[in-house]
């Protein structure tokens, strides 16, 4: 799924409305018709809905909401927050429609705010994507005060105060619900945004599809559609040599486990063979519990120096518990410089880099990094906030042509030609310590199997979420450890692949 800019938005509404062909006013109503059939299916009557309506097509919205409410039997009263001497023309036809059912009660500077209590419903219509400006005076004092209330809160496409695709500095509505017309906004997907939106739902009002396939732009959202077709059908006459060897350089003294669980999730994704490295004093430990694994125990017993040779793996998953110990860090230099290999680095190896950014420079083209947040500032600096660290991801993704996995509640991956990917599955069970080396065991073995780098980016990410969900569902989120997403691999398997 695409996520387009307000702009983009905005010309599509402009591309429907001149092309389905249909009336602006006519489009409001539809966008109004597919609001209340969402509203009236999570919210039954009971509760008194408060609807406040600014005075462009985002208040239009707010009032042919409220009048097919009122239609519906729901108790509801419209506040028209007046910080304009002028509307839209959108607007104006919807509050002649409203008026003579529903008196529609102004607010301005010099009125008080109406009380909100806990029972109520406040639904946002005051400000839509189009906003370019803080907002100020009464009119954020009114933000304010509805955020300070312990009712439901609503928004009609976007919360008002938020950019749809830039950092927002001024006050904002702060949503538990957020209902997108047609296509996410970029800022859902970034944590100071989300944490604005609440629980986001998109649904179509019918904008122009044609419109939207033909309209460019370097951010997607990862869905079950999106990766279905990544799924490769394993044919009668396999064999353990067609899916790959895949070597994985992990563990060092108090570590092995991070090895485990790397190794474990790369055959549990499909390697046909998988061999760790590992210090001497792993070797007994992860023989017993990943039997399935061949080990190379290297000469030192606490911390890896070297690797084996590499012209019998099909990929390598580097970092997972490996440490910074300086033979180590050379160890994996010299990983570096001579694989021919799909590379994963992770953990340890991105903490090496960040110790050596020089290195940077000698990343084979199209290796995979995934660092969490602190990992992608240690490596790349710090930024302002969530645009201008997408900026940059998007950026050194570039410079150095490799793919950037950013580990977040939306984990994003970023490809060399700049393209980000926003994946949609994962909870917050899966902040346990393990995760990040489940993924890379993930995304080692598909890359082991012979799929692409794009591929196995996106698929591992959105594979690795999924195993979390159905984790949280059996577990609960407190009680998730990340073998547990091992350990669903196989049902989010058949729930990607349909089989």
């Amino acid at each position: 799924m695409k996520i387009l800019s307000a702009a983009q938005i905005r010309e599509a509404d402009q591309y429907t409305i001149a092309h389905e062909p249909i009336a602006s006013i006519d489009l409001m109503e539809r966008a109004a018709s597919v609001f209340v059939k969402w509203f009236t299916e999570k919210f039954p009557r009971g509760r008194k809905v408060k609807i406040f309506c600014g005075m462009g097509n985002n208040g239009g919205d707010g009032l042919a909401i409220a009048r097919m409410l009122l239609g519906k039997g729901y108790d509801v009263e419209v506040y028209i927050v007046r910080y304009a001497n002028s509307a839209s023309a959108d607007f104006l036809v919807n509050a002649e429609r409203l008026k003579n059912q529903l008196p529609l009660q102004d607010i301005t500077a010099e009125t008080p705010f109406p009380e909100i209590t806990k029972d109520d419903i406040v639904v946002d219509a005051l400000w839509g994507s189009g906003l370019n400006r803080p907002i100020t005076g009464f009119a954020a004092n009114l933000i304010e005060h509805l955020n300070s209330s312990s009712a439901t809160r609503i928004a009609i496409d976007i919360p008002s105060g938020l950019y749809a695709d830039r950092f927002s500095d001024s006050v904002k509505f702060k949503a538990d619900f957020t209902l997108s017309f047609e296509l996410p906004k970029l800022a859902f997907l970034l944590p100071s945004g989300a944490e604005y939106a609440g629980e986001w739902t998109v649904k179509s009002i019918g904008l122009h599809q044609g419109f939207i396939q033909n309209t460019d732009t370097d951010n997607f959202l990862v869905t079950a559609e999106l990766v279905k077709p990544f799924i490769r059908t394993r044919k009668k006459f396999d064999h353990k040599g067609t899916f790959g060897h895949a070597l994985l350089f992990c563990g060092s003294y108090g570590k092995i486990g991070a090895a485990r669980l790397c190794t474990e999730a790369c055959l549990r994704a499909g390697a046909g063979m998988a061999t760790a490295c590992i210090p001497r004093c792993g070797y007994t430990a992860l023989q017993t519990a990943v039997s399935e694994a061949m080990v190379v125990a290297d000469k030192e017993e606490n911390f890896l120096s070297a690797f084996p040779e590499l012209h019998p793996f099909s990929a390598i998953g580097a970092g997972p518990g490996i440490g910074t110990n300086p033979v180590t860090a050379q160890a994996l230099k010299k990983l570096l410089e001579n694989t021919q290999s799909p590379l994963v680095l992770d953990a340890d190896a991105l903490n090496i880099l960040a110790q050596n950014k020089e290195w940077l420079k000698i990343l084979p083209p199209n290796c995979i990094l995934t660092p969490h947040p602190k990992e992608f500032e240690r490596l790349f600096g710090k930024t302002a906030n969530d645009f201008e660290r997408l900026a940059l991801q998007k950026s050194m993704a570039r410079q150095y042509q490799v793919y950037i996995i950013l580990k977040l509640a939306h984990t994003s991956i970023c490809t060399p030609q700049g393209i980000t990917y926003f994946n949609t599955t994962g909870n917050p069970g899966m902040a346990t310590a393990g995760s990040g080396d489940v993924l890379t065991g993930i995304i080692t073995g598909l890359l082991c199997q012979g799929y692409p780098p794009d591929k196995s980016a996106i698929l591992g990410v959105y594979w690795h979420g999924l195993a979390g969900d159905f984790a949280a569902e059996q577990l609960g989120q407190p009680s998730m450890i990340a073998g547990d997403i091992i350990h669903h691999l196989g049902n989010a398997f058949k729930k990607i692949s349909g089989s």
